[in-house]
């Protein structure tokens, strides 16, 4: 049985269910981030260029990037391709990427128009979480990057330059947002004033027990 809630159209629901997968994405944004089940709907249609069995059902990153690489080359051999933006955004879990992602493989594969298209704009952040919530409950700057800028994202491109840039990007996303706060809501947003880029970087760990931890740090 379907969930209540995917985010995805009825059509396109009804299309993932006529598939017979080997499991039903309960949780949309987790369940086609590392590419399986992607290759596994491809497969219902390109028998001889999808092999399930040579994907990694891993949620590694290496998994993830192992997959998505398979499913790129296969599909230009069909001349086929998906926006690289939504399969980035669909790999580090960012808000809406893996719906609309899922919107794209329904188009190329039926080749049926959708209605009505569900997902966020383009910039895959949380803004429409944070404009729910009550202007005093909303991220701070450091907490905007932490929430917008993953861990696998860091992973991928550990350059602290590049990292910084994306900081910068996600920092002055966060002040233009807070700017219109205060232009339509003038008193209830708390002060504003200049704010310095944090510096993020991703460390990586062994605990004693062999485990690995990682984490964002912003200074």
């Amino acid at each position: 049985m379907a969930p209540k809630k995917t985010g995805l159209p009825r059509e396109v629901v009804r299309w993932l269910q006529s598939l017979d997968l080997s499991f039903y994405p309960k949780n949309v944004p987790r369940d086609f981030s590392n590419g399986y089940l992607v290759a596994e709907i491809l497969s219902r249609y390109y028998t001889q260029d999808f092999l399930v069995q040579s994907y990694d059902r891993g949620a590694s990153l290496s998994a993830k990037q192992w997959n998505w690489s398979q499913i790129e080359r296969s599909l230009q051999k069909q001349n086929l391709h998906l926006m690289k933006k939504l399969i980035d955004g669909s790999i580090h879990c960012k808000p809406g990427a893996a719906e609309l992602l899922v919107q794209e493989v329904y188009t190329l594969l039926t080749t049926r128009s959708i209605r009505d298209v569900r997902g966020p704009a383009s910039d895959f952040t949380d803004r429409q979480y944070q404009e729910l919530l009550p202007t005093l409950a909303r991220s701070t700057a450091s907490r905007a990057i932490k929430n917008n800028l993953r861990i696998t994202e860091i992973m991928a491109e550990p350059d602290i330059s590049t990292n910084q840039r994306r900081a910068e990007v996600i920092l002055h996303r966060h002040l233009g947002h807070k700017a219109e706060d205060r232009v339509l809501n003038p008193g209830k947003s708390p002060g504003g004033g200049g704010a310095n880029i944090p510096l993020c970087y991703y460390n990586a760990n062994t605990s004693t027990n062999g485990d690995k931890q990682t984490q964002i740090s912003c200074i």
